[in-house]
């Protein structure tokens, strides 16, 4: 062996050993600002530099598109005016411009079939070619991230604006790449939902969720059963006055979402999670006598009855109302946590619901205990598990059904980053950055080939997520990491490698005004500060240390801390009643 061998092999382990200590490390020494092309998340399949090369987008710059992919360069240019101030005109084109900026729909390698795209990047020209506008959008999320971070601001930034020069060659690892999001719990309003919409579509999210129904409220209107919306969904948990979508509102989330090539999955638990709607018909009970509607956050007390006619009758006009706002394939019927049914009840109550998904033009998706009901192959189960076998979910794959990857102590966003984390739960474990990322979607589940995984989604559930900013919080950095499980082929899977390209999301994240959680684990690239609410003693303040029973002032109102916890920005009393009470 030479000595630049051993030198070459002292190194790789020194740059390992760096990595498992600063993984725990409590303070890590912020990294240098990495390369654009080596910090892009998700990871592409292929980059190959251009050296010495790069592109200037300057205010003469125009954006050219196939007539198909107009849509996709007004948002291209509705990104980048605010920051740049430049004009950057949109207009479309039947050739292969030989300057600015070219969407383009066709002439990518067939590799990347109808959801990849190919970016080249030239010092005259940056070509965007794919095969449908959806890889082209896949594509424009990667030329952002190779612009600097300010590009995200919304007012005018000094340049330049340079793009470094490469061929990306890129396509996902799975078709269905999800995140969910609980407006159950707690309700969530159009703009935030809106806006957790825009943070997936960053990462090449292609599914979104909603989880609109629960024990704690519904959350869409019903026109032939209106007091669900009504009366179902007037509180939420610890209290408040809840709400829900109309139906045109919820049109509106499903529009933005398809605007951003992210396809809407709505989901009714079933038949179990159906407090809020037992307490809005008292005919749908057994006993016919109506519930309270809870605010606790209980499960698995709950079920529709099975034995009613009126109980299918209820679901089929939900399903009918709901599938008809919805152009995605999937209905999600939920099916999770019904202890209130005997089994046979539950395999009577699915024999009768599955039909109508499908009389509605849908393919049924569901938590994985429903699937032990059906040999419809194009049922779909969403593994939520927290063990790594599963015979019903084997069986499933092996009759040819697909499977959804979702282990609660893997890809959950609702659960705890460690013990003192303020939000979350924490019954599926303790989910760090790192948790979320070293599992394997294609072999987490034994009996579950690569073939027969569909993708991978991540949930968030909103017990204790209430405002904007924790939704930011819980998601991110983890969100990320799930995507990039979703996305990039397993052969660039590497952990020391992805926590320095997360790291470089950082000043991005800062500048889109996401309050993400600064993982120990991290290098993060940058740190920011945030400016207590006022300079007198005993106020409350942003990453402070409280513990319980401690009082603080916030806008002229005592509170005092219910638990021990470091305080966040978007965590102020008057937002945080599981952290602080009012006196």
């Amino acid at each position: 062996m030479t000595l630049p061998a051993r030198t070459a092999r002292a190194l790789a382990v020194l740059v390992l050993l760096f990595g498992a200590i600063a993984a725990w490390n409590t303070a890590p020494t912020p990294a240098s600002a990495a390369e654009p092309l080596q910090s892009l998340v998700p990871v592409p399949v292929s980059v190959q530099p251009a050296a010495g090369v790069t592109h200037a987008i300057t205010a003469g710059t125009r954006i050219h598109t196939s007539p198909a992919a107009h849509g996709v360069g007004d948002q291209l240019a509705a990104l980048l005016r605010p920051s740049t101030g430049y004009a950057l005109p949109v207009a479309d084109t039947t050739g292969v411009p030989a300057d600015g900026i070219a969407l383009l729909i066709g002439g990518a390698p067939a590799s990347v079939g109808d959801q990849g795209y190919q970016l080249t990047v030239t010092s005259a020209t940056v070509h965007l070619r794919a095969n449908t506008p959806a890889g082209l959008f896949a594509g424009v999320q990667t030329l952002r991230q190779l612009l600097p971070a300010k590009v995200e601001s919304r007012t005018a930034q000094p340049g330049p604006w340079t793009v470094p020069g490469a061929t990306i060659t890129d396509h996902p690892r799975f078709a269905h790449r999800g995140a969910m999001l609980d407006v159950a719990r707690h309700f969530h309003p159009v703009a935030t939902v809106k806006r957790y919409i825009d943070q997936l579509a960053l990462y090449k999210v292609n599914y979104f969720h909603l989880h609109l129904t629960d024990d704690q409220g519904w959350r869409i209107a019903v026109d032939s059963w209106p007091r669900l919306a009504t009366h179902g969904g007037s509180t939420q948990v610890g209290g408040g006055p809840g709400g829900y979508y109309t139906k045109a509102q919820y049109q509106e989330i499903v529009a933005y979402a398809a605007a951003r090539h992210i396809t809407v999955v709505p989901e009714v638990d079933l038949p179990g999670h159906t407090n809020a709607a037992l307490a809005s018909y008292a005919e749908l009970n057994c006993n016919g006598v109506a519930p309270a509607l809870r605010t606790d956050i209980a499960v698995g007390y709950s079920s529709l009855c099975v034995s009613k006619d009126i109980t299918y009758t209820f679901v089929e006009d939900v399903i009918r109302e709901i599938a008809a706002l919805t152009p995605g394939p999937y209905f999600h019927i939920g099916g999770d946590e019904a202890n209130a049914t005997t089994d046979q009840e539950y395999r009577t109550f699915m024999d009768r619901v599955l039909p109508l998904v499908g009389k509605y033009g849908k393919k049924p998706l569901g938590w994985h205990e429903f699937i032990k009901t059906t040999t419809d192959t194009g049922a779909v189960a969403q593994y939520w598990g927290t063990t790594t076998s599963n015979a019903v979910v084997q069986n499933a794959a092996a009759r040819g059904q697909k499977v959804l990857m979702s282990p609660a102590n893997k890809a959950y966003l609702d659960m705890k980053y460690h013990s003192g984390t303020p939000l979350g739960l924490s019954w599926a474990g303790l989910i760090e950055v790192q948790d979320a990322y070293n599992w394997n979607p294609g072999t987490h589940v034994g009996g579950v080939p690569e073939s027969a995984v569909l993708g991978v989604e991540a949930p968030l559930w909103t017990e204790t997520v209430v405002t904007p900013a924790h939704v930011d919080f819980m998601a991110f950095p983890r969100l990320p990491a799930i995507a990039e499980l979703a996305w990039s082929p397993w052969s660039t899977h590497n952990w020391d490698a992805f926590r320095l390209r997360l790291a470089a999301q950082a000043p991005r994240w800062t500048a889109l005004g996401i309050d993400f959680y600064r993982s120990p684990q991290i290098p993060w690239t940058t740190t920011t500060t945030t400016p207590t609410t006022t300079t007198a003693s005993g106020t409350w303040t942003p990453n402070h240390a409280y513990t319980a029973g401690n009082q603080v002032t916030y806008n002229g109102v005592t509170y005092q801390c219910r638990q021990s916890h470091t305080s966040q920005p978007g965590w102020e009393p008057p937002t945080t009643p599981a952290l602080w009470q009012r006196l």
